[in-house]
Protein backbone atom coordinates (compact mmCIF):
# COMPACT_ATOMS: atom_id res chain seq x y z
CA UNK A 1 0.00 0.00 0.00
CA UNK A 2 1.67 3.12 -1.20
CA UNK A 3 0.77 6.89 -0.82
CA UNK A 4 -1.08 8.71 -4.32
CA UNK A 5 1.48 9.99 -5.87
CA UNK A 6 3.72 6.64 -5.11
CA UNK A 7 4.76 3.95 -7.41
CA UNK A 8 3.53 0.51 -5.70
CA UNK A 9 5.60 -1.90 -4.82
CA UNK A 10 6.91 -4.02 -7.33
CA UNK A 11 7.23 -7.93 -6.48
CA UNK A 12 11.12 -7.60 -6.64
CA UNK A 13 10.76 -4.62 -3.84
CA UNK A 14 9.02 -6.52 -1.77
CA UNK A 15 11.30 -9.49 -1.84
CA UNK A 16 14.37 -7.58 -1.17
CA UNK A 17 12.42 -5.45 1.78
CA UNK A 18 11.53 -9.10 3.06
CA UNK A 19 15.26 -10.39 2.65
CA UNK A 20 16.92 -7.69 4.35
CA UNK A 21 14.61 -7.70 7.01
CA UNK A 22 15.30 -11.51 7.64
CA UNK A 23 18.92 -10.91 7.71
CA UNK A 24 18.19 -7.91 10.02
CA UNK A 25 16.28 -10.41 12.13
CA UNK A 26 19.12 -12.86 12.23
CA UNK A 27 21.72 -9.80 12.98
CA UNK A 28 19.17 -8.93 15.71
CA UNK A 29 18.73 -12.02 17.15
CA UNK A 30 22.73 -12.21 17.68
CA UNK A 31 22.92 -9.00 19.73
CA UNK A 32 20.13 -9.91 21.99
CA UNK A 33 21.71 -13.00 22.60
CA UNK A 34 25.07 -11.70 23.35
CA UNK A 35 23.09 -8.45 25.18
CA UNK A 36 21.69 -11.67 27.14
CA UNK A 37 24.77 -13.52 28.20
CA UNK A 38 26.44 -9.85 29.29
CA UNK A 39 23.38 -9.02 31.34
CA UNK A 40 23.01 -12.62 32.83
CA UNK A 41 27.27 -12.22 33.45
CA UNK A 42 26.85 -9.27 35.25
CA UNK A 43 24.11 -10.87 37.58
CA UNK A 44 26.06 -13.65 38.57
CA UNK A 45 29.10 -11.47 39.30
CA UNK A 46 26.82 -8.83 41.32
CA UNK A 47 27.17 -10.92 44.03
CA UNK A 48 30.87 -11.14 44.21
CA UNK A 49 33.02 -8.88 45.86
CA UNK A 50 30.23 -7.93 49.15
CA UNK A 51 33.32 -5.51 50.64
CA UNK A 52 32.37 -3.31 47.56
CA UNK A 53 31.87 0.34 48.61
CA UNK A 54 29.29 2.21 47.51
CA UNK A 55 31.39 3.46 44.20
CA UNK A 56 31.66 -0.17 43.41
CA UNK A 57 28.23 -0.83 44.13
CA UNK A 58 26.88 2.43 42.00
CA UNK A 59 29.05 1.13 39.11
CA UNK A 60 27.94 -2.12 39.14
CA UNK A 61 24.36 -0.92 39.17
CA UNK A 62 25.17 1.43 36.77
CA UNK A 63 26.24 -1.27 34.69
CA UNK A 64 23.76 -4.15 35.15
CA UNK A 65 20.86 -1.13 34.53
CA UNK A 66 22.17 0.14 31.01
CA UNK A 67 23.10 -3.63 30.03
CA UNK A 68 18.83 -4.39 30.53
CA UNK A 69 18.46 -1.32 28.32
CA UNK A 70 20.29 -2.97 25.96
CA UNK A 71 18.54 -6.23 26.09
CA UNK A 72 14.63 -4.39 26.48
CA UNK A 73 16.36 -2.70 23.09
CA UNK A 74 17.41 -5.92 21.47
CA UNK A 75 14.05 -7.31 22.04
CA UNK A 76 11.95 -4.90 21.14
CA UNK A 77 14.11 -4.47 17.74
CA UNK A 78 13.58 -8.33 17.05
CA UNK A 79 9.97 -7.56 17.43
CA UNK A 80 9.58 -5.28 15.60
CA UNK A 81 11.49 -6.93 13.20
CA UNK A 82 9.27 -10.13 12.91
CA UNK A 83 5.84 -8.12 13.11
CA UNK A 84 7.34 -6.11 9.74
CA UNK A 85 8.06 -9.88 8.05
CA UNK A 86 4.41 -10.99 9.47
CA UNK A 87 3.19 -8.14 7.96
CA UNK A 88 4.67 -8.59 4.61
CA UNK A 89 3.67 -12.59 4.09
CA UNK A 90 -0.05 -11.47 5.61
CA UNK A 91 -0.11 -8.53 2.51
CA UNK A 92 -0.82 -6.04 5.10
CA UNK A 93 2.78 -4.80 4.88
CA UNK A 94 2.40 -0.71 4.34
CA UNK A 95 -1.02 0.28 5.87
CA UNK A 96 -1.46 1.59 9.20
CA UNK A 97 -2.17 -0.44 12.21
CA UNK A 98 -4.10 2.79 13.82
CA UNK A 99 -6.17 4.25 10.98
CA UNK A 100 -5.76 1.68 7.91
CA UNK A 101 -4.34 4.39 5.63
CA UNK A 102 -0.87 4.03 3.32
CA UNK A 103 2.30 4.32 5.67
CA UNK A 104 3.95 5.34 2.98
CA UNK A 105 6.94 3.59 0.68
CA UNK A 106 9.63 6.59 1.13
CA UNK A 107 8.61 6.30 5.13
CA UNK A 108 8.80 2.60 4.53
CA UNK A 109 12.29 2.38 2.72
CA UNK A 110 13.91 4.35 5.65
CA UNK A 111 12.30 2.79 8.74
CA UNK A 112 10.84 -0.91 7.30
CA UNK A 113 9.57 -1.75 10.79
CA UNK A 114 7.48 1.19 10.65
CA UNK A 115 3.63 0.21 11.59
CA UNK A 116 1.77 4.09 11.66
CA UNK A 117 1.65 6.42 9.07
CA UNK A 118 3.14 9.80 10.32
CA UNK A 119 -0.21 11.54 11.14
CA UNK A 120 -0.84 8.67 13.59
CA UNK A 121 3.00 8.30 14.54
CA UNK A 122 2.90 12.04 15.57
CA UNK A 123 -0.29 11.83 17.39
CA UNK A 124 1.51 8.33 19.78
CA UNK A 125 4.19 10.88 20.03
CA UNK A 126 2.82 13.53 21.76
CA UNK A 127 0.56 11.39 24.09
Amino acid sequence: MVKEGEDGWTATEMKAMRSELAKDLVRLKKELQAAESEMDDLIKASGVGAGDDQADAGTKTFEREHEMSLVYNARDMVSQTERALERIDSKTYGRCEDCSSPIGKARLQVFPRATLCMACKQKEERR
